[in-house]
């Protein structure tokens, strides 16, 4: 038994080398498997060149199929100029495979694990989403992922002794990663929002040097598998309210890529605010209140109105719509009119585009958008119902949007910025080419409750 022992301790070394080794080469297959399944970026649109597509609704349909069929509309999608899909929070979440993913459990399960009630998330399978993110890749499209930070959600009951009770912090996920107990999360969340709880869900505390690690800075953090295994291009923050910016700052430093934050506040001031402290983009809630007021109130005055996009057109993402905003309301396409025609990062929201509104029409938005709307902008007139703007052009040519929310046809004169040139309106919606005059003065005409487009022919 003395010699077996011997020859056992003998023979242990090389197996742990064979074993280490072994483990290593697998790791360097992993590595590069992870460079190729999710496709090429060398190819990928710049992001802020053309147009974003928010690749899903609330309640989108549940039975694991969401990725493919996005998965089948990626290229049409390209092929009209978008250059970004943002899709859901892709981890498994509390409610499985009915939770649209703002619950998050366990970060790293994105449809492989047996928990919380599903294999697959609402959306699909981890083996459906890499397919999806390798098909957009090919189609030259990046891949926005939303990320929740602030809160957790389905975790078991332990006793927190901050405060001597029992709360919902301690998190076992099946994938082994990111396991997480009380010290993780703010010790006084159950107290108030202002302290720590989002929907009665614990929030993270990220001023944890741990958490600060597991979700952004260690080789395998969130962060860094969504991007370098997944295949992930950039970030949709959500709630940022719920934590301080520097949070999204050192994410966005450590890992890269495109990122904007869901900061709702229709305070244009607060949003550059916010912005600027992150160094990322935000979404122009303000422009969005605005148009709402402009199109729905009937006082196109309202787009005289302070917004990111005028402030900071480079971190300004504009949209009409959202999956927490998914309301029709009157004037819908003149408020796309409005985005693609202006300054900021528009975003076309997935069932206004393939449901609700007319898909050839936002077609031809996006593509004036990208080869049309360039340079600053001058608001050159507003009322009630008529607003008429121009982009003075930046590599090419820029435009004038005539925007018309009365019932009846609409003419004003209008200085471009063409001498002699004749002009003609890029969405089809008038017939007229008339040229302009040498002080670069012309006539153009707007349908009811439409919109026309100029530019030199």
């Amino acid at each position: 038994m003395k010699i077996l022992l011997k020859k056992c301790w003998f023979i242990l070394p090389i197996l742990i080398f064979l074993a280490c080794s072994s483990e290593q080469e697998i790791q360097q297959l992993q590595n590069v498997n992870s460079k190729t399944e999710h496709g090429s970026r060398a190819s990928l649109k710049p992001i802020g060149t053309g147009v974003m597509m928010q690749a899903f609704y609330w309640d989108v349909p549940a039975g694991g199929n969401w990725w493919n069929t996005v998965k089948g509309k990626v290229q049409d999608w390209s092929n009209a100029g978008i250059d970004a899909i943002w899709l859901p929070p892709a981890t498994k979440a509390q409610n499985g495979s009915f939770s649209m993913g703002y619950d998050p459990f366990d970060y790293f399960d994105f449809g492989k694990y047996d928990q919380m009630g599903s294999i697959e998330t609402r959306f699909g399978s981890e083996k459906e989403l890499k397919s999806l993110i390798s098909e957009a890749h090919n189609s030259n499209l990046s891949v926005i992922a939303d990320i929740v930070l602030n809160h957790n959600s389905g975790g078991q009951s332990e006793v927190n002794p901050v405060n001597g009770q029992a709360n919902w912090t301690k998190f076992e996920p099946m994938s082994g990663r990111f396991t997480r107990d009380f010290n993780d999360f703010h010790p006084n969340y159950n107290y108030n929002n202002d302290t720590g709880v989002f929907g009665g869900f614990p929030d993270l505390s990220h001023s944890q040097i741990r958490v600060q690690n597991e979700l952004w800075k260690n080789p395998e953090s969130v962060a860094k598998y969504y991007k370098n295994v997944m295949g992930f291009d950039g970030w949709r923050f959500d709630y940022v309210k719920g934590f301080e910016p520097w949070v999204v700052r050192e994410w966005k430093n450590e890992v890269g890529g495109f990122s904007v934050g869901e900061y709702w506040d229709g305070n244009a001031g607060t949003l550059d605010w916010w912005s600027g402290q992150a160094e990322v983009s935000a979404f122009d809630f303000a422009c969005y209140y605005r148009m709402r007021d402009a199109f729905q109130g009937n006082n196109l005055n309202r787009l005289n109105d302070d917004m990111l996009w005028k402030r900071n057109p480079n971190k300004a993402v504009t949209f009409v719509a959202n999956h927490d905003t998914d309301e029709i309301y009157n004037g819908k396409m003149l408020a796309y009119a409005y985005i693609l025609t202006h300054e900021g990062y528009p975003t076309i929201f997935y069932s206004d585009y393939e449901e609700w509104l007319s898909k050839e029409r936002l077609n031809n938005l996006i593509w004036i958008h990208n080869n049309l709307a360039g340079g600053n902008t001058s608001i050159l007139y507003t009322d009630n119902d008529e607003y008429v703007a121009r982009r003075n052009g930046h590599n090419n040519a820029g435009l004038v949007v005539y925007i018309n929310n009365a019932n009846h046809w609409q003419e004003r004169w209008i200085q471009t910025n063409w001498s002699n040139t004749r002009i003609k309106d890029y969405t089809g919606h008038s017939n007229w080419e008339p040229i302009t005059q040498g002080g670069k003065w012309v006539k153009i005409q707007v349908p009811p409750k439409s919109y026309s487009v100029w530019a030199p022919k």
